[in-house]
């Protein structure tokens, strides 16, 4: 199970409503599937380099902006 970090679910949930996107649009653009997308932002799956270039360059922010304190 991957390590959950209550900080980076709640940028990631905060910055997909911000951008009025559903997980199924984020994850549609990141090239995964929806319940994929979902796990991430609960923090039930783990973000791997390419994934989080992937997620920041959809909200138009560095990675580390987002996940830095995932890694803490």
């Amino acid at each position: 199970m991957a390590k959950s970090s209550t900080k980076v679910n709640f940028k990631l949930q905060n910055l997909r409503k911000s951008y009025h996107m559903s997980y199924e649009r984020v994850a549609k653009e990141v090239g995964i599937c929806k319940a994929y997308y979902w796990q991430i932002e609960n923090g039930n799956r783990r973000v791997y380099y390419d994934l989080a270039l992937k997620i920041a360059k959809v909200f138009k922010v560095k990675p580390d902006e987002l996940f830095y304190d995932y890694y803490k």
